[in-house]
């Protein structure tokens, strides 16, 4: 199955993920790189990019 480029950017692109209380935050890499992103729940400055989800194999 192909991927389609508009799905993959709306479900991935600028989202990082808490590495503490595992939350979705969006912003840009330059906030991440700086730490001016802070988790909008815990306050922790640590993410990680949201990973892709593997297919399953049946």
């Amino acid at each position: 199955m192909a991927r389609i480029p508009e799905a993959e950017a709306r479900l991935f692109h600028r989202k990082w993920v808490c590495r503490k209380c595992k939350t979705i935050n969006k912003a840009d890499i330059s906030k991440v790189r700086t730490g001016k992103l802070i988790c909008k729940k815990c306050g922790n400055k640590h993410f990680r990019i949201k990973r892709k989800e593997k297919k399953a194999v049946a």
